[in-house]
């Protein structure tokens, strides 16, 4: 050890595998579980030495933590929401040894709701002032569309007020089931409201019912794109650039699009500067691979079923419709650390069971 090293103090090694932050972790736990039992410096003991070596695993990682008994400290791992996250902090959490006086759970679990009492921004939610309708829609029989009834609802506070309901739901559905059972939601009071509500807790056993019929109605369902048809389009934008794409007609006009409900777009920037927005022959190429690379990982037959890609104003987007959230978010990220030094990549991935966002690449 240099003198500076034993000055400084050592720097930790950089955290870059799952077993990296888990080593790291056993040996501190002792430390952290005193801290967290004790109540006393755990912002600066624990909070502050966790939450950077959670970001070098995964950008996105958040946690909570208490007493889960007298003698075990729970450690809550969660995306906050994010559902591109997931993937990662089931792994990390997978991966985690038995630590004696320790629980690691990956996403907040379900609770009793009789239990839940939940306070934020001056507002209390808690089963007594909550209640549900659905909304149902005869085109799209499958879409779960929730109307949430809040007693105390204000329209001025509207944000705090859903933000409020979704941490409600959070803990009464577990944070999985809540972001990913629920396809829309709307909070409003109860003014003017002349269906039936249903109590609050009844909803968990609705969302458990509509998921299971969901399942029983395209369970086994498959599309094969080998011999599908594509059709070419080019277009102008307004600002005069081209757009030009390639997009499975067949899947478009498919009667079964709520079996693969999650759409998944990569999005990849190239200077097109140089000609009108369009890429040239070599970044052209180049893009295709890339395409190639994700088509490969995300195989039709597995239930990834590439829809189409759309070229225009220096981006290429490259459209997957999913049975499945957890390995696209997980190819994506590491696509984006592959191709870090010669394309800047995002995604964006949610559900929309009747891929209404290809509704304008549908034939006519």
């Amino acid at each position: 050890m240099s003198f500076l090293d034993k000055i400084l103090g050592k720097n930790d090694a950089p955290i870059q595998s799952n077993n990296d932050f888990w080593n790291w972790f056993l040996k501190q736990e002792k430390e952290f579980f005193k801290i967290v039992k004790n109540r006393e410096n755990i912002h600066q003991g624990f909070f502050e030495k966790l939450a950077p070596k959670l970001d070098e695993i995964h950008f996105g990682i958040y946690f909570l933590t208490g007493m889960f008994d007298d003698n075990t400290v729970e450690l809550i791992l969660t995306p906050d929401g994010a559902i591109r996250n997931i993937y990662a902090i089931e792994e990390l959490v997978n991966a985690a040894p038995q630590i004696d006086g320790w629980k690691i759970t990956a996403l907040k679990p379900s609770s009793d709701i009789q239990n839940i009492g939940i306070d934020y921004e001056n507002f209390n939610f808690d089963k007594d002032n909550l209640k549900f309708y659905p909304n149902v829609h005869e085109d799209y029989p499958d879409e779960i569309d929730l109307i949430i009834v809040y007693d105390d609802f204000v329209e001025e506070k509207r944000a705090a007020v859903t933000n409020g309901v979704y941490i409600f739901l959070d803990n009464y559905l577990g944070e999985l089931h809540s972001v990913t059972l629920i396809d829309n939601m709307k909070v409003v009071g109860p003014d003017a409201i002349s269906e039936e509500l249903i109590p609050i807790e009844k909803l968990k056993d609705y969302l458990i019912w509509r998921e299971k019929e969901f399942v029983e109605k395209y369970e086994g369902t498959r599309h094969n794109t080998e011999n599908d048809n594509y059709s070419g389009f080019e277009a102008t934008a307004k600002d005069g650039s081209g757009i030009i794409g390639l997009m499975n007609t067949d899947l478009l006009q498919w009667d079964k699009k709520a079996s693969h409900p999650w759409v998944f777009i990569i999005t990849i920037l190239f200077d097109g500067s140089n000609n009108n927005g369009m890429p040239d022959k070599e970044t052209y190429e180049l893009l295709n691979e890339i395409e190639d690379e994700v088509v490969v990982d995300l195989k039709d037959m597995e239930g990834y079923l590439n829809v189409g890609r759309e070229t225009l104003a220096n981006r290429r987007e490259i459209f997957f419709a999913c049975k499945d959230f957890r390995k696209p978010t997980k190819v994506a990220d590491e696509l984006i650390k592959k191709h870090a030094g010669s394309f800047e990549i995002s995604y964006e991935i949610y559900k929309d069971k009747y891929w209404q966002t290809f509704r304008h690449y549908e034939p006519r």
